[in-house]
């Protein structure tokens, strides 16, 4: 007998979670990593102009989104670590393959700049694509973007009827 208490046939377990959430932040921080080495070896000579209002320019962001809080880098690596933190737990007891999925895009985008924090020369993340209307970003900073978009409109969904 089934019960309100019990979990959806549906429902994925932990461990699947985790991994599902992991292969996507493992996928998000090699692609970050590789467009950034990238960008420090070629952008370095000059910008490219891609088309339009989108050229791909080197730039290195000492603060945090939207180049906030400059200089201040042992602060933005501990909130960064305690999001870490808090993603990691609501990766666990996400609902859904799915969700655990969006999760593991902001935490591989946190991750992937938090790497250029303790790896690169004065803490400061590898910035490259400018757009002349937003912030010059990254891969990293566009998959946490897009996470937190889909895992909002995600939220907001009316959960489906058995």
């Amino acid at each position: 007998m089934v019960t309100e208490d019990d979990p959806p046939a549906t429902a994925s377990t932990g461990p699947a979670r985790v991994a599902v959430a992991v292969a996507v932040v493992v996928a998000v921080v090699v692609v970050d990593q590789l467009a950034k080495w990238w960008a420090v070896d070629r952008l370095a000579s000059g910008t490219i102009h891609v088309a339009w209002r989108l050229d791909l320019a080197l730039s290195y962001n000492t603060g945090s989104a939207f180049s906030l809080f400059q200089g201040a880098s042992g602060l933005i690596v501990i909130v960064a670590l305690v999001l870490v933190a808090v993603l990691m737990v609501m990766v666990w007891r996400a609902p859904t393959l799915g969700r655990a999925a969006l999760l593991g895009l902001i935490l591989g985008g946190a991750l992937g700049n938090l790497s250029d924090r303790f790896f690169r020369t004065g803490g400061a993340v590898v910035d490259f694509v400018e757009l002349h209307v937003w912030p010059t970003f990254n891969v990293a900073d566009a998959c946490i973007t897009v996470g937190c978009v889909l895992l909002v409109l995600s939220l907001l969904r009316k959960p489906a009827r058995p």
